[in-house]
């Protein structure tokens, strides 16, 4: 199945405790993602060279793909392909207008 969201698009998350945040995607890998803000987790990392006091640091985990929607002018939507001449687009489903 292809993946249709991609690292940059601003997303709404649609499931789980943090239901109804937006951010951006960062990273897409195997069917999840980490979105800017959300999912965040405090994590116990011991001092190294690029953090030198070591501590308690926060960070985004990622989530399952199934739990975003793409946001297509501040409304979330279903993203579908079609042909563009002989060109793959991504189109809104709600409003049937291209992505990218």
């Amino acid at each position: 199945m292809a993946v249709k969201i991609k690292r940059g698009d601003t997303v709404k998350v649609i499931a789980g405790k943090d239901k109804d945040k937006e951010g951006k995607v960062l990273s897409v890998k195997e069917g999840r993602v980490i979105v800017e803000g959300v999912n965040m987790i405090t994590k116990h990392a011991k001092p190294s060279m690029s953090n030198q006091q070591g501590g308690i640091v926060t960070k985004e985990a990622p989530i399952d793909l199934s739990n975003v929607m793409y946001l297509h002018k501040g409304k979330a939507t279903r993203v579908g392909y079609k042909m563009d001449g002989d060109k793959k687009v991504r189109v809104a489903k709600s409003t049937g207008e291209v992505i990218d």
